[in-house]
């Protein structure tokens, strides 16, 4: 029985959230948190609590047993994008663009 955790809006782009998303998928829940605590990425935190909670929703909802879960489908989706802008030469002023992402982790039992 799957079972899904969605983190939402995370201030992380995509692109490098991508980057550890990629190391995860298919590894059982326990070696993907494993992996997850030595990359040195800033999505990891995010990507970390998405899976736990993903997992915890398992055992709690379905009643999987916790050491049989693998990751069956983990992916990043891009969310809202703040629009900030810096100073430049002339006063003129440079569009900066603050990305944001959604993580979605499905959990299944093996």
């Amino acid at each position: 029985m799957e079972a899904k955790a969605v983190a939402k809006t995370i201030r992380v782009s995509p692109q490098k959230a991508r980057l550890v998303v990629d190391l995860v998928r298919g590894k059982t829940v326990k070696e993907a948190l494993g992996i997850l605590e030595y990359t040195n990425k800033a999505a990891s935190p995010a990507i970390s609590k998405v899976v736990k909670s993903a997992a915890q929703n398992a055992v709690y909802n379905n009643d999987a047993d916790a050491e049989k879960l693998y990751v069956k489908a983990i992916f990043v989706d891009e969310g809202p994008i703040l629009k900030r802008f810096a100073a430049r030469a002339k006063g003129s002023g440079t569009r900066i663009l603050k990305r944001t992402c959604h993580i979605t982790c499905v959990v299944d039992e093996r």
